[in-house]
């Protein structure tokens, strides 16, 4: 597409250009937050210094630092060169005029908080911007730099942070607030969406006690969200100690300044049980409860949520180490009671494979959807289970994990798997979502869906609207099953939790293996340890 360069627009920070794309102007890479490098590693992220000059906003900043190669072959794009000055967030607008107030929407990409950028074709704000919609994505820290734990981290800043990605969405969004109206949008009318662990984080951020009262955004879209348990801080630290052993600093020897000295790139190659993901933390500053914990305690925001999945969101369970074939064989004396809830006749994988769909993806959003609602807040669920008419044979377990965002984001036809593969009864189905997507994001109900009304959930009326080629209105969707799962999610969390890292011999207070002298013993004494 032939682009000019757009009009200059002066910024909070400074003045930005970027480019005409047809009916649309679109601004790259503008930053949103300093550097999270050198001493502001491991900090909360700064705003961006004011500049001079008129900043280029013609290409993507970097992404995040992340295994390029590990994110291209999951599927979800090339990430481009990664650097740890990754902060940067992009604009898409129908129009420069600071008294259009068009509705806003973040988008906050997923990737099990280690891989993914806002660049991908998925998310290009395109299409959302031509129905008269200002799009922003952005970039966050993943990985070790994003969410990290350490004792020494704890001593620089008591009751600090560890959920620093959350931070940097956090900071982007009181970006929008404050700049948004000079691109067209309304800072009072905010959409918040994301899928898998941006999913993740925009119900982190319905959860984070830092978000009360700023008015930063006002409803929400959560996509596939996991059932899994956000990691205990304890759990954190540890395996922030175990992260410096295998970077090789002693834990006796380690310090903030010896840690953010490590470079950056030096932190990827480590083995995945010193991740955090693919989950925030939990107890911290950010994130003191659990999301589930703080739903049922009824600390979150009170604001408007559209949350769901697709029929085969199982197709990622890989990435979390769980293999469906196994997992009857390894739940014991309840294997039977999983077969009999659907049918011996499946078979175990295929039995594996639904349940994982349904105990880690689909009890989510029904059991987050009840307790929202009961606090008098609208929501509406919904079952993603729509594939093209020509990709449908290649799909036969229905629509893999982020499959859906296209559809969401009005993307469908930019990239694959669907580029190419769309007829015109695509195209139609693929309108009537977008279409209600948009009239949530003006603030108003979703409405219908090719003439089907999505209704909203409540405590009392268990409803969700199933995408599928025909739409259909559903209550109690696999309500026997989804109650199961309910009942089982203890048992998921225990059952996913990782174990936690092998530290070498005597790096572990109270290690009964070890051999050192009673003064080393002394040494590691109140070391923090993984909780059992």
């Amino acid at each position: 597409m032939n682009a000019s360069r757009s009009p200059v627009v002066s910024t909070k920070e400074g003045q930005v250009q970027g480019l005409v794309e047809g009916p649309v102007f679109v601004f790259k890479g503008i930053p949103y937050a300093q550097p999270p490098v050198g001493n502001l590693r491991w900090r909360a992220p700064l705003r961006a210094l004011p500049w001079r000059h008129i900043l280029d906003a013609s290409q993507y900043g970097p992404s995040s630092m992340q295994s390029r190669q590990a994110c291209i072959e999951s599927g979800g794009g090339d990430p481009g060169e990664p650097d740890e000055n990754c902060l940067h967030l992009n604009v898409w607008t129908p129009k420069l005029d600071a008294g259009a107030k068009l509705p806003v929407v973040v988008w906050i990409h997923g990737g099990a908080f280690v891989l993914g950028a806002s660049r991908f074709e998925a998310y290009d704000g395109s299409p959302l911007a031509m129905k008269d919609t200002v799009v922003v994505t952005l970039n966050y820290r993943l990985g070790h730099l994003g969410f990290f734990a350490h004792p020494k981290l704890q001593e620089e800043q008591p009751n600090g942070p560890a959920n620093f990605g959350l931070l940097d969405q956090m900071l982007a969004l009181e970006w929008v607030k404050d700049n948004i109206a000079l691109f067209g949008g309304d800072a009072g009318n905010v959409t918040l969406m994301g899928e898998s662990a941006g999913a993740k984080s925009v119900l982190a951020l319905y959860c984070s006690p830092l978000m009360r009262g700023r008015d930063l955004f006002h409803r929400g879209v959560a996509m596939s969200s996991y059932v899994l348990a956000e990691k205990p801080l304890a759990d954190a630290r540890y395996c922030g100690e175990a992260t410096a052993q295998r970077l090789g600093l002693d834990w006796h020897e380690v310090s903030m300044e010896k840690l953010r000295g490590i470079p950056a790139e030096r932190f990827w190659p480590l083995p995945s049980d010193v991740n955090n993901a693919p989950c925030p933390i939990e107890g911290d500053c950010v994130l003191p409860l659990g999301i589930r914990e703080t739903f049922l305690a009824g600390e979150q925001l009170d604001l408007p949520l559209i949350i769901g999945n697709t029929s085969d969101d199982s197709s990622v369970v890989a990435s979390f180490g769980i293999d469906p074939g196994t997992i009857l064989e390894k739940l014991g004396g309840l294997a039977d009671t999983i077969r009999a809830l659907y049918g011996t006749e499946l078979g175990d994988r295929e039995i594996g494979r639904r349940m994982c769909r349904d105990f880690v993806f689909a009890v989510l959003p029904r059991y987050l959807a009840t307790l929202h609602a009961s606090r008098g807040n609208p929501v509406w669920r919904y079952a993603f289970d729509y594939t093209t008419e020509l990709l449908r044979p290649r799909n036969p377990d229905g629509v893999r994990h982020g499959q859906e965002i296209p559809y969401f984001l009005g993307t469908a036809e930019l990239g694959p798997p669907n580029q190419g593969f769309m007829n015109d009864k695509d195209r139609a189905w693929a309108g009537h979502l977008l279409d209600a997507i948009v009239r949530f994001a003006r603030d108003e109900k979703p409405g219908n869906v090719g003439g089907v009304d999505w209704h909203e959930h409540t405590q009392e009326a268990d409803r969700l609207l199933r995408l599928a080629p025909t739409v259909k209105a559903e209550t109690d969707f696999d309500k026997v099953i989804l109650d199961a799962a309910t009942l089982f999610m203890p048992l998921i969390d225990a059952f996913a939790r990782p174990k936690p890292p092998k530290m070498p011999r005597g790096a572990a207070a109270g290690d009964t293996r070890s051999t050192a002298s009673t003064s080393t013993a002394a040494k590691n004494k109140g070391r923090p340890q993984a909780t059992p």
